[in-house]
């Protein structure tokens, strides 16, 4: 998947870079210094599109930096269209470059807002009810940290206390707690903060399929993480389950990504059906034999919220998953989605935000 992304992106980028240097080369600054003279403009044109896309990929990432190529892409393709239906309506000719101040100044707008609401965390609330006899529980969620891509170690460490104020029984971890660019130091800083915790019923946590890492350079293994997650009292579920307080299970499920993966009746397989069933899978790809089962809540991450309008809507017209954000019911089985509490090396989000969640489940 991030392989198939990164060779989008990178076309995109080229076909970006061609676009671009026409639509730098109008602005009347450019026109001057080249002298009217069409290779002198290119060549001037190419030499700040590189100049502003090396720097963007030394200061933030060349996947951030991609990001904002591709963004303002778009923004200087629907300038184009808005400044052609403008003339076309009005007959209006413009002095100015018009497209592209209009272009500019949206993409700064656009990615200064989604920067903001990367980088910060809101809190986000649902209410689950019922049938079962279970009393109330009060879970709060939290997935895809990526420690390192918005905070290190510390910084989780702060967000972990800010949940802990708002007194959930129990806190539930969705997957992709790291990644390939996670320091170890920061994931031992973050699990030391889990274990300093003290909900009623503890910390709750299954792998994503960034957790185990892709490329095998950073100076942890999976072995490290999982060791650091049980010596700090944190709950691993690996396609098992356990009961807890005799009135409710927590099912955990590998990832899809993970060839020992289980089909969900198999891992479901001895539960006591009559009790309240939760179950944590990372991506929201099984929802069909999910909701076939008596599994009650199903809690997912991976998708980041679509990570970029339109993408939050266009995933789940895709089918790439079956579902992007959010809450829905299936057969008498609810699913909740979260956006995540960071992101996954690219530090802007817009059509959707960080969070964490908190559910209320209580009995009708």
């Amino acid at each position: 998947m991030w392989y198939f992304i990164i060779v989008t992106c990178s076309i995109g980028v080229i076909m970006a870079v061609i676009y671009m240097i026409i639509c730098v080369g109008r602005f009347g600054l450019i026109k001057e210094l080249s002298g009217g003279k069409r290779w002198i403009s290119i060549i001037i044109s190419f030499t700040i599109i590189l100049f502003v896309l090396s720097t963007l990929t030394i200061l933030i990432s060349a996947l951030n930096a991609l990001m904002i190529a591709l963004n303002t892409l778009f923004f200087f393709l629907l300038s184009a269209l808005a400044v052609k239906i403008i003339k076309c309506t009005t007959n209006k000719r413009f002095k100015i470059n018009l497209q592209g101040w209009l272009a500019l100044s949206v993409s700064v707008v656009y990615l200064l807002i989604g920067y903001y609401l990367c980088k910060n965390v809101w809190r986000t609330d649902y209410k689950i009810t019922t049938k079962k006899e279970f009393g109330e529980l009060n879970i709060a969620l939290i997935s895809d940290s990526h420690i390192g891509t918005t905070f290190d170690g510390k910084g989780f460490a702060e967000h972990i206390k800010t949940i802990e104020k708002q007194s959930p029984d129990i806190l539930m971890i969705a997957g992709d707690y790291v990644d390939d660019l996670t320091k170890k130091k920061d994931m031992l800083d973050a699990c030391e903060a889990l274990g300093k915790t003290n909900f009623k019923y503890g910390v709750w946590y299954i792998f994503g399929n960034h957790d185990e890492g892709f490329f095998n350079k950073r100076d942890f293994t999976a072995a490290d993480l999982e060791n650091a997650l049980k010596n700090n009292g944190v709950h691993i579920l690996l396609d098992n389950y356990e009961l807890v307080d005799d009135r409710f299970y927590i099912v955990g499920r590998n990832d899809s990504s993970f060839k020992e993966r289980k089909d969900v009746d198999e891992v479901m397989k001895g539960i006591d059906d009559s009790k309240f069933i939760i179950m944590l899978d990372h991506e929201p790809n099984d929802y069909a034999n999910e909701a076939a089962t008596a599994v009650d809540l199903v809690l997912s991450g991976h998708t980041h919220g679509g990570q970029f309008f339109p993408l939050t809507i266009m995933e789940e017209w895709l089918g790439i998953n079956d579902q992007t954000y959010g809450h829905k019911k299936i057969n008498g089985t609810d699913f909740i989605v979260t956006s995540g509490i960071s992101d996954g090396q690219i530090i802007f989000k817009t059509g959707t935000k960080s969070e964490y969640v908190m559910i209320n489940i209580s009995q009708e």
